[in-house]
Order: C-alpha cells, then sequence, then structure tokens
C-alpha cells in the first residue's frame, strides 16, 4: 500500500500499521479507543507497541475524538479485511522448465516479493552464498525503509554439515539488514537445524520453498515452493517469526559470526 505523502498523520499512522496488525489488531485497538482506555493501558494491552504507539500519538496529536478514531480504525480493517480474503497461491520452480505447463521461476518470484515490500520483509533459510539480484532487491528494501530481518542457520548449528563460508556471509555489507540465529544452546539436541525456507512481504505475500538462498537454490537445482498472496497465512507466518524474536528464541547474530 503506498501512503500518499498528504495525508494527515492520524490516517497515515493507521495506514502504515494496518499489514502488522491486521483487521483483528484494528479492531481491538479501536474498541479499547472507543470505551476511553488510556494510552499507556491501550498501549500495555497489544503485543506490538511499537506499531500502535504511533497511531495514538497521531490521534492525540491531531486532537481526534476517541469515538472518531475508533469508527476510522473499524473501517480501515473492513476494508484491510475484504482485501486479505482475496487469496491467490501460485506454483514456483527452479530447474528445468517446460513449455506444456508454464511456471515461475524461484529467483524472479523472490526478487519481486522483495521489491514489493513496503513496510517489513522477513526470511529464513538454512543455507546461503552471495545472489547479485537477491542483495540489490534487499539493500534496496532497506534504503527505502523497509524493515529487513533475515534468519539463517550457522556452522555450530549445522554440526559440520554446511561446506563454505558462514550463511550470514552472503549478507555482509548490505547496509540496514539484520541477520538473526537459532543459538545452539537454544536447541533441543545437537541435531536440532535451522531449516526453514521462507519469505514473507509485509504479511500479505509469502514464499515457502525447499530452494536455500543459494545460486544453486534459485537458479540451477530442482526445487519447488508456493508462492501466498492475501489470508491470514502471511500474517500468521511473520507473527510466528516475530514472537520467536521476541522470546528470545531467534536471537541477533553477532557482529562478525556471518561476516567473510
Amino acid at each position: 500500500m503506498t501512503i500518499p505523502a498528504d495525508r494527515p498523520p492520524f490516517e497515515e499512522a493507521a495506514a502504515a500499521a494496518a499489514p502488522r496488525l491486521g483487521a483483528a489488531g484494528l479492531r481491538a485497538v479501536a474498541t479499547r479507543m472507543a470505551e476511553g482506555w488510556p494510552d499507556q493501558a491501550v498501549l500495555g494491552a497489544v503485543r506490538d507497541r511499537e506499531t500502535v504507539a504511533p497511531v495514538l500519538a497521531a490521534a492525540a496529536q491531531e486532537e481526534i475524538a476517541p469515538a472518531e478514531a475508533a469508527a476510522y480504525l473499524r473501517g480501515l480493517a473492513a476494508g484491510h479485511s475484504a482485501a486479505s480474503e482475496a487469496v491467490t497461491v501460485e506454483t514456483v520452480w527452479t530447474g528445468p522448465s517446460t513449455h506444456a505447463v508454464p511456471v515461475r521461476a524461484t529467483a524472479q518470484v523472490l526478487v519481486e516479493l522483495v521489491e514489493s515490500a513496503e513496510h517489513e520483509l522477513v526470511l529464513m533459510t538454512y543455507s546461503a552464498t552471495r545472489h547479485r539480484r537477491v542483495r540489490e532487491a534487499l539493500g534496496a528494501a532497506a534504503g527505502r525503509g523497509v524493515a529487513v530481518s533475515v534468519v539463517v542457520e550457522t556452522a555450530a548449528g549445522a554440526q559440520g554439515t554446511l561446506g563454505g563460508r558462514e550463511p550470514g556471509a552472503a549478507f555482509a555489507g548490505v547496509g540496514g539488514l539484520r541477520l538473526w540465529h537459532w543459538p545452539v544452546e537454544g536447541r533441543p539436541n545437537r541435531y536440532a537445524r535451522s531449516h526453514a525456507k521462507i519469505a514473507v512481504a509485509d504479511r500479505r505475500s509469502l514464499l515457502v520453498s525447499s530452494a536455500n538462498l543459494t545460486q544453486s537454490g534459485v537458479e540451477r537445482s530442482i526445487e519447488a515452493g508456493l508462492l501466498v498472496r492475501g489470508g491470514a497465512v502471511p500474517v500468521r507466518v511473520a507473527e510466528h517469526v516475530a514472537e520467536l524474536q521476541a522470546r528470545g528464541v531467534l536471537v541477533p547474530l553477532k557482529a562478525g559470526a556471518g561476516d567473510e
């Protein structure tokens, strides 16, 4: 969703919050505002304080009556819900193609998904190597203000099953990107791996694939995946990753751990 520059602060803040909160989250905030809850009480009752705080601040700045602000948020929630109900699913492949069954290529879909992000981008991969187009797209996303998080496996976590450099090294030099990992000491046993391969843009589009973020994975090997647009699934996946981060299951990768 592109937000016009001349939009009032409250409407701008609400529109930016909608992809992260979803219809249910917007309605919850609206209900509490309508009931006269103080701002701090509202923030104490929501999970995503950083997203809700600008909405409350803008409403106070513009001196919008709580009932009026709540009505706007409910209308925004209804529109968001209607848009989210339109779900599309596409197959995505890496490797040999056929004319009889046209499919979309993993590299193309991944780059387009990254380029479409306006607020938040979450990626997870087991292995990773430098891929020019993916790195450029990630750097451009971070440059336009997108919060970019990439969860990678580490050599220590892989217990010797990963060859070459640390997966995090594939993203070295991409400014504004934040790397995360699953610490070895937090795993149930030495056989547990961080093996998910996903990409989520603005909690609206989700790519689930067997492909790692490597040259082979997105360009050469036979890999399969699904691109889901709309609905609750992209929201739930992004929420789950965010909750793992909030609970300390996933932690930021220390400086140098992903460097070359």
